[in-house]
């Protein structure tokens, strides 16, 4: 039999026609342009040393048409530079680390759960199984008032993990960026379920002794994006105050809001939220380029809250014995994707390369006229950022996005890490991610990093930033120092005990 002949596929290099194509895409102008420009060189090189005197006495300069050109010129530039938005720094930020003795094995919180809930055995099995799918590791931790049994969620015990989270990454903030409290110029606390009075912001205030003119804020009941939302606000901000620096806290405080009843769909986030909160320090100060490590390019918001399912999706109520927790939805997952695709389509033009852009508009082009059967097509993100943090919500969110954004075990390795480490610590996630890159040693000069967080109403936000300096490791600083080394570790996808 005649050998058969090998498949189109496998005998024509597929990957080197698609990068030439996004090269010849996006470098079409400096392609168009270079021959333009070569053949002027040549003309001008054909011309005699006279034939290049007489073409310049032929032209004639007017002292009025000089005077109104470099005028407009003048004129142009500075509008040009007063109405460009001002550089966003990241200087620095410091996340919390708990202390060993609040760590939680599974062997902990599962008897724990087993005498709380002893008259209910089914429910104590369905942690177990959602807990060794989880995809949390042996080392998160709980606050004090967690470990009590029954546990004992006070204000004052609220409170107390509230000063330890905060104080803690605030110290450590000020410690690397070498900031004075007084120097702070705006103060932003974002932490959904913990809204006491005074607020978060005006404790830290006090404790710190900060300026009477600080402008503080405090967010609350915004789900695990906030932290992106208050990056949003402080960049906003920024743009109004000059010369300003804002102080960026993001927290979720577990005490009040740990579920003690018997509903599944609300027993699901004692198993997943663990301690964490970050504290970011954020400037619009030229003299803080060289020293920050970061410059903001993008935040991207969605919100869905008009649709009564994803608004009602992760809801805070009270079950029918009057206990009060957080529903998760059995929709969820697919909410999560919609929201993601709306902020894709927004972010996508903004980020993508210009071939990216390209083939994703023939194919929309292509099901709207031609075939609507026709499979969309899916832009290579991976062309746009070298690193992405993705919040550390729970495994199926990982391993969806992963799915849809087509990305390598690498890129997610992040979030997997740190959901494995530290648990879901909300807000503050995407900071414990991101000092996993650093404390790899992964994150170059230029580097762009894409983080997206999902969060209650529903909303899906992303921010993205560009790599100022290559970060120097080891961060003797950071949450990851003293275990980086173990990581990654291999998560199966039941751990059994």
């Amino acid at each position: 039999m005649p050998p058969k002949l090998p498949e189109f596929s496998n005998s024509v290099k597929l990957k080197h026609v698609k990068l030439g194509y996004q090269y010849l895409v996006n470098h079409f102008l400096t392609l168009l342009l270079v021959p333009v420009i070569l053949g002027l060189l040549v003309q001008l090189l054909q011309l005699g040393p006279h034939e290049i005197l007489n073409l310049w006495n032929n032209l004639h300069f007017d002292l009025i048409q000089i005077l109104c050109s470099s005028f407009l010129i003048v004129f142009v530039t500075a509008l040009y530079f007063m109405s460009k938005p001002r550089l966003v720094y990241l200087v620095d930020y410091a996340c919390f680390k708990p202390p060993v003795a609040l760590r939680v094995p599974f062997s902990t919180f599962m008897e724990h759960s087993r005498i709380i809930l002893s008259s209910e055995p089914k429910s104590v099995d369905f942690q177990m199984k959602i807990l060794e799918r989880s995809g949390l590791g042996e080392e998160t931790s709980l606050p004090p008032a967690i470990h009590y049994i029954p546990p004992n969620p006070t204000m004052e015990a609220s409170r107390q993990e509230a000063e330890l989270v905060i104080f803690s990454a605030m110290d450590l903030l000020l410690n690397k960026t070498g900031l004075k409290p007084k120097d702070v110029d705006i103060l932003i606390v974002n932490c959904s379920l913990f809204s006491p009075t005074p607020s978060l912001s005006a404790m830290v205030i006090n404790k710190y002794k900060m300026r009477g003119n600080v402008k503080s804020f405090n967010l609350s009941g915004m789900g695990c994006s906030a932290g992106l939302i208050s990056i949003d606000l402080a960049r906003d901000l920024l743009q109004v105050y000059p010369k300003s620096n804002a102080v960026v806290v993001s927290t979720e405080i577990i005490t009040p809001n740990y579920y003690q009843g018997k509903e599944r769909s609300m027993l699901v986030p004692n198993c997943l939220f663990r301690m964490g909160g970050a504290a970011i320090l954020l400037s619009n100060r030229g003299s803080d380029r060289r020293r920050a490590k970061y410059r903001l390019l993008r935040v991207v918001r969605t919100h869905k809250g008009a649709d009564d399912t994803a608004y009602r999706c992760v809801f805070e109520q009270e079950d029918p014995q009057g206990k009060v927790g957080i529903l998760l939805s059995k929709d969820l997952m697919a909410i999560a994707g919609e929201a993601l695709k709306s902020n894709i389509t927004t972010l996508g033009p903004l980020v993508l390369p210009a071939s990216e852009q390209l083939l994703f508009l023939v194919t929309l082009i292509g099901r709207k006229v031609f075939n609507a059967k026709w499979k969309p097509y899916i832009p290579d993100f991976k062309l746009a950022f070298e690193h992405f943090c993705i919040h550390a919500g729970g495994r199926a969110v990982i391993d969806e996005l992963q799915r849809n954004l087509q990305l390598s075990a690498e890129h997610v390795e992040a979030s997997r890490m740190t959901l494995h480490r530290f648990g879901n610590t909300s807000s503050s996630s995407l900071w414990y991610e991101l000092s996993y890159i650093e404390a790899k040693g992964r994150m170059k000069k230029g580097d762009r990093v894409w983080q997206i967080a999902f969060g209650s109403g529903f909303k899906c936000n992303s921010a993205v930033w560009k790599c100022n300096k290559t970060i120097e490791t080891p961060v003797v600083d950071g949450p990851w120092f003293d275990c980086v080394d173990r990581y990654p570790v291999d998560i199966p996808e039941v751990v059994k005990h």
